[in-house]
């Protein structure tokens, strides 16, 4: 019984890997193709690739401004 425990015990420790590995391979798609398509955005439309950059920029400062401070002791 014991040994039944410790292969169940093997077997979600690999599929946690597996996970880790999936979730790491999507992030690091979903990341490439936000670049892609932020420079193709960039090259044929590039006032609107800049107000989308403003916006993203304000909203960044407006969150940087607003959020409460950590206070270290």
């Amino acid at each position: 019984m014991d040994d039944l425990d410790d292969l169940i015990s093997m077997v979600g420790l690999l599929t946690e890997r597996i996970r880790k590995f999936c979730l790491g391979v999507i992030a690091a798609c979903t990341t490439i193709a936000l670049q892609a398509g932020g420079i193709l955005l960039a090259l044929a439309h590039p006032p609107l690739a800049l107000a989308t950059a403003l916006l993203l920029f304000v909203s960044l400062l407006y969150h940087t401004v607003t959020s409460p401070r950590l206070e270290i002791v």
